[in-house]
Parts: structure tokens; C-alpha cells; sequence
């Protein structure tokens, strides 16, 4: 799912990586009273900081098309590309890479560092600027240079999806070495060869998304306001002290409370309500401890919430309260969790012993999350086909100038106006030679590595390409960068490339699950980057230097999200086998993940039939939602449209914990907006910023007391827990 609240949101995408923000309406006008629109979250923040930094204070025009005006009390910023801004930036991603590999195997969400990279990267610099000497990190620091550092936090934090996806399911399928530590020069080479291209492929799409088609990118307008609000205008210090304060408050506290909880989980993190019920007389209540209803204080995903809004929240709520209180009860196959406790049941097992007679309830819940998660984000785009074809056009005459004289275009509206001077442009010699190096060193790896032919691997890219229009193209529009969904999509599709070539079962598997992280990796990347410079438009900042920015954090992101999975591999073993009857991780997307994988190679699907038609009747569902949502329902009602991606993250993940956190968080900001606006303007999104890395970092923390044999697990108390077993 991207779910990244994409990820300032991730939701990848989906949600499957899926970013979840609401859409902004170009130049939409807002009346002075936001409270009778249903807008949330970005929407509504950046009309009040351009409301706030405009001498002309009535005016509520959201302008997300046009670069901001030029401030003449300004210094000229000479610098953008520097050391220090390179520096920071990757250490910032290098947190929201840890978090993003913690929280994607939590739930399937990672989280872009957009907001937390400009707000951090700024109370960090910005001191520094006035205190040290020039030849120390000093001079002016402003917001095209910002924009360098969050752009480099941005790519170092971002690939984390290939660890909580493909790759752990790989391994539950006997397809690589017994251990990821014995793999760890494998999954730096593999990660190289996605490292890239989503870069390259970002500098041709910027000028057809961002110039042409004008497509809104909200979390790259989000962080550009952001990064406006923190240097711009007569009340700009002040406020920037009063949202980096609240970032690093909310961080502090995330940290410390996710660290400190491993030695209490039944009391500080897991609120086991149903249990408790049990044990004082309410003895049916133990059947719903038995399918997850538990309340989690998990900063994460209750920032989160406060950023994606009630749809996806409420959304994301309904479909798990469908798979796991109304649906999974009805197919219930489970085995005793605890013989002390009557009644107390497991119904998380993946055991595929005998997959299509006697599923699981998660396995039999995959396939109709699954399915829907295809369904939806690939109706989103269909709906949008028009603007997908006029990209795809525009990019071949831009291709087709290189080897004609005369251009493509020849009406005057189709000529497109880069308002970026010539030096500040990335040269196609640049990006060129990424994509090209990248093809070469892609091919080699596979080769040598994997056993894959050339010929596949250069089908695979472009495949990777044509799923990079799909991720910029959804993310664009709707913030929700279904990422997960389009790796699926890159699975079915080598599937059938695999059976053609009569590959056994195994390769085949391999062959697709590779194939479908290259695509992963593309799209999340560029629709990452081209969000990047989106806020780089906005800021007149240099394209140039936030694309070198880019490749600086992609070089980070390679090593710390392959580190950051070993160290979790190596502390929770059951994150890559299957034999574990509990997990401290659900991994919804390496559910999935392997799913698509055994399915597209098997000789007969390995289906429950009931699984299949319910899948069927709910992906029919999510396309016709979509297709409601585009051709009958008018704009101002589309938050209340059951999204369904959300809906089938629902049903694939088999804990109820995140759901429930994302619902109360979302409802807090709801009440905060409508009751205390300027306040929630103020500090919803650093709050929510802090919560989502201080919650990852202390997931980082806690693996690493793992392995040191100092955990909670050994030194804990088990208070509060089923059964008095540790539940940490």
C-alpha cells in the first residue's frame, strides 16, 4: 500500500505506499470561514499561511501553479547546492529512512521527510547561519537553500517500501539466502539499481506535470508554504521558533515514550481493554482480544491521522472493522493462543499447509485487499486518462525534438514556458548519464546476481518508466502514491513473462518479485522528486541544485534502509519466516506482496474460492466508487467517498491497533482545525511531523536493545499482558 503519508505524507501509499492528503483545487477560493468546507490538512494550511504572510490579508486564493512572488527585502541567495545544507538533509532522511523500514513492516505506511526535513533542517541551520563563521556552515541561509535540504531528506529517507515489501517476502519464500545478513552485499547492489531512476526519470516528467499539466503535487505544495511561512514575512522568526519547538517536543516525547514502553507494553503502549473485560466476568469479550481490537498509544499513527485527514482514517477504520468483526468471525479458522485463557484465539497465522481449504483468516482477507488496492488506484487512473495521454504525448515530442529540426509542437498553446533560467536548469547531459548508468549497472547486477537476462531487465525498466506516469500521475492529484499496487501490477505482468518462458516455480517467483521492486522503486522516487520540484517551482529555487541534492540522499537511502532491515531481520526473526505463530510486526504489504508472487506462478491459483469471489464483488466496488466519485458526485462531497484503498489495507492487515490510531488522530484534527484554526495552523503538521520520526527512531532504539539482549523482553514486566506473557 504507499502508502507514504507518501508520504508531508507517505502513504506511499499508499497507502500500498499511498499518500493520503487531500487534493487542493487549483486557485480555489475559500470564504473567510473554513469551517463549512470539508478540506483538511494541507488545503486549509496553506491558505492561512498565505493569508498571514499577504499585506492584502482578505484574499484566500490558494495558487498552486505560479511561482511565489519575489520578496525585495530578501538577500540573494548565491548559494543553494552547499555542504551544509547536503549534510543536514541526509541525516535528516537518514531518521525518516530507520522510521519509514520500522513503520512500513508495523503497517505497510511509509511517510515522506518533506515537512519533517524543512522544519529540522531549518532550526538547525538557521542558528548556525548567524553564529558560525563562513568557512564553518555560516552565512545566510534561506529558502531555495531549505529547499536543498529537504529535497537530499526526501531522497535519503526514501526505498525504505523495497525492505518492507518485496523483499521480506522473498525470503518467506525460500528465495534467497537463509538470512538478509548473508545477502547484505545482494540488497546494496539491488537497491542501487533503484535508487536512480525514479531521479531521472523526474527531471522530463517535471515539465510535463508541473508546467503543462499543472498538477497540484500537495505535499510539495505543503512543504514549499512551509518552508515560506518559516522565512517570509514580519512574523516569520517567531513562528519558526514556536513550530520547531513543537517538532522537537513532540519528537522528544515519541522517542522517549516508544523506548521506555518496551519495558511495559501491557501498561504504557498496549491497552488490552477486551482482556481486562475477560477477567473481571465478561467472558465473550475475549473473543474480540482474539481478532486485535486493542488500543495502541502510537504517536505514529496518531500523526499520521492528524495528517491524512477523517476520509482515508475513516476509511482505513471500515474496512478493518468489515474484515476482522464482520467477515473474518464468519470464516474463522484459528488455532488456541493461549490453552490458559478459554476462548483465546490466533487468527493471524500464514501457514499455507493447505491454503485453499483451510485458510486463516489473513490469508483468506489478502486477496480481497489486495484486489481492491489494484482496483482503486488503477480506476484513479483511468479516470484521469486524459491527462495520463496528454503527459505521454508531450514527453514523446520532447524526445522527438532531439532528432528533428523543427519542434513537435507547433501551436503556440502547446509550446510549454519554463520560467527556470538556462544555468539553473539540469542539463539532459546530467540526468541523461543517471539514467544510462543506471540501465548498465541494473543489467549487470540482475545478470550476475540473479540470473536474469538482459532482455528482461531492460523490459522490466520500462515497464519501471511507464509505472513512474501512474505514481506522479495519482500523487499529483491526489497526494496517494499507490505504490505497492503498481509494484503488484509489475508482478502479474512478469508472471505471465515467466510462465511464457516456462520458468519453474521458484524463478519465476523471483523473477516477478524483482521485477516488481524496480517499479516500486521508480515510482516511489519520482513522484518523491517531482514533489520535490514542485516546491522547487514554487520557491524559484534551482532544479539543478535540488537534483544534486537528490542524488546525494539517494546515496544515503541505498545503504541505511538495507542496514536499517538487517538490524530488524536480525532482531525479529519472524519478519522473514513464516514458522512464527506471532509477530511483533504484521508486515500487511509482504502479505501482499507474496501473495501476488505465489499466485502469478503457480500452475493453479492457490485461492480460496470464497476469498476469490468476495475479492471480485469488492474490486468491482472500488472501481465503481471511483468512477462515482469522478462522474457523479460533485467536488465538494468527494470526502465522503469510501476510499478504498484505505478500505483494503483494512482487510490485509491483521491488527486493529494502527486503524483505531489513525482514527483518533485524524478526529483531533478535525476539532482542532474547526474549534482553534490559527493554533492547528500553527503546530498540527510539526507535531505530527515529530510523533511519525520520533516513534521510527525509538523502533531503531529498541531493535538495537534486542540484539544487545537488554530488550524489554528480558528486563520487562509483562503487566497488563494476556496470559501474564510478555506482549511487547
Amino acid at each position: 500500500m504507499a502508502s507514504h503519508v507518501q508520504d508531508g505524507v507517505i502513504y506511499e501509499s499508499g497507502l500500498p505506499s499511498s499518500r493520503d492528503l487531500p487534493s487542493l483545487d487549483m486557485k480555489e477560493k475559500y470564504s473567510s470561514s473554513s469551517s463549512e468546507d470539508e478540506k483538511t490538512g494541507v488545503a486549509v494550511d496553506i491558505v492561512s499561511v498565505e493569508q498571514q504572510d499577504d499585506s492584502n490579508s482578505g484574499s484566500r486564493t490558494i495558487n498552486t501553479d505560479d511561482p511565489f512572488p519575489i520578496d525585495p527585502d530578501a538577500p540573494v541567495e548565491e548559494r543553494q547546492f552547499t555542504l551544509r545544507a547536503v549534510l543536514v538533509g541526509c541525516g535528516l532522511g537518514a531518521v525518516i529512512a530507520a522510521s519509514n523500514v520500522y513503520l512500513g513492516l508495523k503497517t505497510g505506511w511509509t511517510f515522506g521527510a518533506s515537512l519533517f526535513g524543512s522544519i529540522f533542517g531549518f532550526a538547525i541551520l538557521k542558528p548556525l547561519s548567524t553564529a558560525a563563521p563562513r568557512y564553518l556552515g555560516g552565512g545566510y541561509f534561506g529558502p531555495k537553500e531549505n529547499n536543498v535540504v529537504q529535497s537530499a531528506a526526501s531522497a535519503a529517507g526514501s526505498l525504505g517500501l523495497l525492505f518492507t515489501s518485496g523483499f521480506p517476502a522473498a525470503y518467506q519464500l525460500g528465495l534467497l539466502s537463509s538470512t538478509p545478513r548473508e545477502d547484505i552485499g545482494r540488497l546494496f547492489t539491488f537497491t542501487i539499481c533503484c535508487a536512480f531512476f525514479g531521479l531521472a526519470f523526474s527531471i522530463p516528467l517535471r515539465k510535463f506535470y508541473i508546467l503543462k499539466l499543472k498538477l497540484v503535487f500537495p505535499s510539495g505544495v505543503a512543504a514549499a508554504y512551509t518552508i515560506r511561512s518559516l522565512h517570509v514575512g514580519k512574523n516569520a522568526a517567531m513562528d519558526a521558533k514556536k513550530k520547531t519547538k513543537a517538532l522537537i517536543l513532540s519528537f522528544c516525547f515519541a522517542i522517549t515514550l516508544r523506548v521506555v514502553s518496551e519495558y511495559a507494553p501491557g501498561l504504557l503502549w498496549d491497552w488490552h481493554i477486551f482482556y481486562a473485560l475477560n477477567r473481571v466476568g465478561w467472558t465473550g469479550t475475549i473473543k474480540a482480544e482474539s481478532w486485535g481490537w486493542i488500543w495502541e498509544w502510537t504517536p505514529a499513527f496518531i500523526g499520521a491521522g492528524m495528517l491524512t485527514g477523517i476520509n482515508a482514517s475513516y476509511s482505513f477504520l471500515g474496512g478493518s472493522f468489515l474484515a476482522w468483526a464482520i467477515i473474518g468471525p464468519v470464516i474463522a479458522f484459528g488455532i488456541p493462543a493461549d490453552e490458559s485463557i478459554p476462548g483465546y484465539m490466533n487468527y493471524a497465522s500464514m501457514s499455507l499447509a493447505d491454503p485453499v481449504n483451510h485458510p486463516s483468516p489473513r490469508y483468506w482477507l489478502v486477496w480481497p485487499g489486495t484486489l481492491m488496492l489494484l482496483c482503486a488506484s488503477f480506476a484513479e487512473v483511468g479516470c484521469n486518462w486524459k491527462s495520463v495521454y496528454a503527459a505521454m504525448r508531450s514527453l514523446a515530442g520532447a524526445v522527438g525534438e532531439r532528432f528533428q529540426r523543427q519542434p513537435f509542437s507547433e501551436r503556440p498553446e502547446d509550446e510549454i514556458v519554463d520560467p527556470v533560467p538556462e544555468n539553473e536548469r539540469v542539463p539532459l547531459w546530467l540526468w541523461g548519464s543517471v539514467l544510462v548508468a543506471s540501465i548498465i549497472i541494473t543489467c549487470a547486477v540482475m545478470g550476475v546476481q540473479y540470473g536474469q537476462n538482459v532482455g528482461i531487465t531492460l523490459l522490466a525498466i520500462v515497464f519501471a518508466f511507464l509505472f513512474s506516469f501512474i505514481g506522479c500521475e495519482s500523487s499529483g492529484r491526489t497526494n496517494i502514491n499507490p505504490v505497492t499496487s503498481i509494484g503488484n501490477a509489475s508482478q502479474l505482468v512478469f508472471g505471465g513473462v515467466g510462465k511464457g518462458q516456462h520458468y519453474a516455480v521458484q524463478r519465476g517467483e523471483l523473477l516477478n518479485s524483482l521485477s516488481g521492486m524496480l517499479a516500486l522503486g521508480a515510482a516511489e522516487q519520482a513522484a518523491d522528486m517531482i514533489g520535490d520540484l514542485k516546491t522547487s517551482h514554487l520557491l524559484r529555487a534551482s532544479p539543478k541544485a535540488v537534483f544534486c541534492g537528490q542524488l546525494c540522499g539517494a546515496i544515503v537511502s541505498i545503504f541505511m534502509a538495507a542496514g536499517v532491515y538487517v538490524v530488524f531481520s536480525t532482531a525479529y526473526p519472524c519478519i522473514n519466516d513464516l514458522s512464527y505463530t506471532t509477530c511483533s510486526f504484521p508486515t500487511p504489504d509482504v502479505q501482499s506482496w507474496r501473495a501476488v508472487a505465489v499466485a502469478v506462478s503457480s500452475s493453479t491459483l492457490p485461492i480460496p474460492p470464497s476469498s476469490g469471489f468476495t475479492a471480485i464483488g469488492l474490486g468491482i466496488a472500488a472501481v465503481l466508487s471511483v468512477i462515482a466519485k469522478y462522474t457523479i458526485v460533485p467536488p465538494k462531497y468527494h470526502a465522503w467517498v469510501p476510499n478504498f484503498n484505505a478500505i483494503g489495507i483494512g482487510f490485509i492487515m491483521n491488527v486493529c491497533t494502527y486503524p483505531l490510531a489513525m482514527f483518533f488522530g485524524s478526529t483531533i484534527a478535525f476539532f482542532w482545525r474547526r474549534m482553534f484554526f490559527n493554533n492547528y495552523q500553527m503546530y498540527c503538521f510539526a507535531v505530527a511531523a515529530g510523533f511519525i520520526a520520533g516513534e521510527g527512531l525509538g523502533g531503531i532504539v529498541n531493535a538495537v536493545l534486542t540484539i544487545a539482549g537488554v530488550s524489554g523482553a528480558t528486563y520487562g514486566t509483562s503487566i497488563g499482558c494476556p496470559g501474564g506473557v510478555y506482549c511487547g
